[in-house]
């Protein structure tokens, strides 16, 4: 496996945590709705799981991998539903925290869904 890559995505999920966890800590602030407090807690839920599954694909199991790839792909698409929704309950600058998020998850989407890493985690009795 290739270690640069997986700590580039381990760095770009640990980015999406940490960005996350501030964003619980602005709504602790500016007092948050119930609607940006589950969403808050979901997607730093949602990072540190990514951050662990990154580690297990670095080492190889393909299970990891694909629910990267599903989640880096579905994730950028559900955001930019919630940020162009007019009544999603969301204010503007948490809209703005999760373009950042969809960023991250889409440059993750486009690292992991290259030839070459696809070719490294073939299916199960396929070869390269």
């Amino acid at each position: 496996m290739d270690n640069k890559l997986w700590a580039l995505v381990r760095a770009l999920f640990v980015a999406m945590l940490v960005l996350s966890i501030a964003t619980l800590g602005v709504a602790a602030v500016v007092g948050g709705t119930w609607v940006v407090w589950l969403r808050g807690a979901a997607v730093a839920g949602a990072a540190a799981w990514l951050i662990a599954l990154a580690g297990q694909a670095g080492r190889g199991r393909r299970a990891a991998y694909v629910r990267i790839r599903f989640v880096t792909i579905a994730a950028p698409i559900g955001i930019v539903l919630l940020i162009v929704a007019p009544d999603s309950g969301y204010p503007g600058w948490m809209k703005a925290e999760q373009a950042v998020v969809g960023v991250l998850a889409a440059a993750v989407a486009l690292l992991v869904n290259r030839p070459a890493v696809r070719q490294a985690f073939p299916k199960a009795g396929k070869l390269g």
